[in-house]
């Protein structure tokens, strides 16, 4: 029986040091390994999680960010919910199914900036005006861009004595529920900052501003140990790189990058090509998540761009390269209704968004052969 069981035993520990080997190279290669979605309506929850196990677990898919923004039933202040909201058991149905997949589940709630879109005037002005950066900006009945006032999306004033007192609780609230050690918290695209007209803000450096917003955030966190993410386009010079105004920054709040902790994480989106700008979040010591969106070519050039970063780099800038997270700006129903055929591909400004997630998803997985 001996005889026997002692080579069974080595097969099996064989066995599980070759699958270890193989995760733990991936791992390596690729520690994020992310998507990032709007949170599921209430009758799309169902579906989504069997998304999850079908789609995201073969792929070894380790990270799940979820925007949640006001769409929930927020306790500690109710006039903030959005219509038809989650609740907090439809949110524990998602944290039971990511955490039996061994993903990390992050919220998103936009702060600063994207506080409206087009003509709507989001929850938190609608509700709070008086923490709006540019109250003198009025919404036009059908909304253009470009257009004369500048507006994109609102911002809230950072500067607002109290705006920190009701952000802060939406934060604590929507962490806690999700039970996880990360939060999101947007800051892309900010066009509205230190306003001429602000009577808090006028006159000082945009990017003073944006780098105290992350910091007052990260600070927050911190006392629940959790980590802050954010997108990246603000910190990089939209005029000296070329970039342009919408994946960077063309009201100077780049310099920010050099007056943020250096332990927040960086999302840096880029959609149309591979621009190589997690190699400058790398070097100024921050970890950095590459982010496409429609374009599998554009998918595939920055996985490897990340791990020619991870390989070719010291080993304090090399594991700044962080990994990948594919952004979709569906609903989850229509992405997987497109996923399945039962839509049209998203033909998106020229990309197919499923095909783009087939496509990042495989390459990544080709780094374990």
């Amino acid at each position: 029986m001996k005889k026997i069981f002692k080579p069974l035993l080595a097969l099996v520990f064989m066995v599980l040091a070759l699958n270890g080997q193989s995760q733990t190279k991936l791992d390596s290669l690729m520690p994020i390994r992310g998507f990032c979605i709007g949170a599921p309506a209430k009758e799309d929850i169902k579906d989504f999680i069997k998304f999850i196990d079908k789609e995201f677990v073969p792929r070894k898919i380790n990270t799940l960010v979820l925007r949640v923004d006001f769409r929930y039933e927020y306790e500690t202040h109710p006039e903030l919910r959005s219509e038809n909201p989650l609740t907090k058991a439809d949110i524990k149905k998602l944290v039971e199914a990511c955490k039996k997949a061994n993903i990390r589940l992050i919220p998103q709630v936009n702060l600063l900036g994207h506080q409206s879109w087009a003509s709507n005037v989001g929850k938190l002005l609608e509700v709070y005006p008086q923490f709006d950066e540019t109250p003198h900006v009025e919404f036009p009945e059908e909304y253009k861009w470009p257009n004369a006032d500048g507006l994109y999306c609102k911002s809230y004033c950072p500067l607002h004595p109290e705006v920190h007192e009701v952000v802060f609780d939406i934060v604590d609230e929507i962490v806690e529920v999700f039970e996880t050690d990360a939060f999101h918290a947007g800051m892309d695209e900010v066009f509205y900052i230190g306003d001429d007209k602000c009577p808090r803000c006028s006159g000082r450096d945009k990017a003073e501003l944006f780098a105290g917003e992350v910091t007052k955030i990260r600070n927050h966190l911190l006392h629940s140990n959790t980590e802050l993410w954010i997108w990246g386009d603000r910190l990089i010079d939209g005029k000296t790189t070329g970039i342009g105004v919408w994946e960077a920054s063309m009201n100077n709040t780049h310099r920010a990058i050099d007056m943020i902790p250096k332990d927040v994480v960086i999302n840096d989106w880029h959609y149309v090509r591979a621009v190589p700008t997690a190699a400058y979040f790398a070097v100024k010591g921050f970890r950095v998540v590459s982010c496409p969106w429609r374009y599998g070519h554009v998918a595939t050039a920055q996985v490897r761009d990340m791990v020619s970063g991870r390989q070719n780099s010291t080993p304090q800038t090399g594991e700044n390269f962080h990994g990948m997270m594919q952004t979709i700006w569906t609903s989850p129903r229509r992405f997987m209704d497109q996923f399945y055929g039962k839509e049209d591909p998203a033909q998106e400004r020229g990309g197919n968004v499923p095909d783009c997630f087939r496509e990042l998803f495989d390459t990544i997985g080709e780094l374990e052969e």
